[in-house]
């Protein structure tokens, strides 16, 4: 395997890109649905959030910091969400909640199916010795299938992240590059067959190329689910947003946004402009 693995063509993506529009343009109606007004079936959401909140005390200090104030978001099955907002804002709180890491203190959460948690640091993560062995890892209890099959199910996880190479099973992992490990633990989700993907900041140590193989490799995985998959990504970075088919904006633990990512970019845009204004 090269040290820098291959990256969709351009005009694949574009076609893509005109191919989710219309998909985009649902997602984004659905996120915004109002809880108490619409008739559509439960089995549609990978994600229903309704009025959410998570408090916690911050050191020795006995008053309770509110991370997620009333948080209401429904997200479809079968799409690339985003979740977008200053440091702080409660947006990671929000993922952390989905995976059941930490504990609401009001409202109902609803985060159907198995769930699959890949963290911002790979090295925390990524921790065998070769590819093969760490995406295998999270079989290792499973007896129902042999050691035939543990290998087929590895290399087809590692095929939806694009890592194809003939040596990538073997491969040592401490001559991956960042965006590749990163790739390895995205793998070693999959390899367990989540239907919720949760995505804590994966490019944010990452240069451009690592940063779009690893979100390329995040939206394959979506698309080739037939539905089946959902991923939740939480970014700082605007560019990715062409990827997602819905995004919503936390700010001080509240959704203040939700929109398609060329909404999503244009309120940003204009928040940025108001600033400096202002400024």
């Amino acid at each position: 395997m090269s040290a820098a693995c291959a990256s969709f063509p351009t005009c694949t993506l574009r076609s893509r890109a005109r191919a989710h529009a219309a998909r985009r343009a649902r997602a984004s109606r659905a996120s915004t649905s109002s809880p108490a007004t619409t008739t559509t079936s439960p089995e549609r959401w990978a994600v229903d959030v309704d009025r959410v909140c998570v408090q916690y005390t911050r050191g020795a200090s006995s008053t309770p910091v509110q991370a997620l104030k009333s948080v209401t978001l429904r997200v479809p099955k079968g799409s690339l969400f985003m979740l977008l907002g200053p440091n702080g804002c409660g947006k990671s709180t929000l993922l952390r909640a989905l995976a059941g890491l930490v504990p609401t203190s009001a409202g109902v959460l609803r985060a159907s199916g198995r769930k699959a948690f890949v963290f911002q640091n790979p090295d925390h993560q990524v921790i065998m010795p070769t590819v093969g062995a760490d995406v295998a890892f999270g079989l290792g209890g499973d007896e129902s299938f042999d050691e035939d099959d543990a290998r087929a199910r590895v290399e087809k996880a590692l095929a939806l992240v694009n890592l194809t190479e003939p040596d990538a099973f073997e491969r040592q992992v401490s001559t991956l590059s960042g965006g590749q490990k990163q790739r390895v633990a995205i793998a070693g989700a999959l390899v367990e067959r989540p239907e919720l993907l949760l995505l804590d900041e994966l490019t944010t140590f990452l240069d451009e190329a690592d940063q779009r193989g690893v979100i390329e490799a995040v939206r394959n995985a979506v698309d080739s689910s037939a539905g089946r998959v959902t991923a939740i990504w939480v970014t700082h970075r605007l560019e990715e947003l062409q990827y997602a088919d819905g995004a919503a904006y936390i700010e001080d633990g509240k959704v203040v946004q939700v929109g398609t990512g060329a909404e999503m970019r244009e309120f940003i845009r204009r928040k940025q402009d108001a600033y400096v204004v202002r400024g």
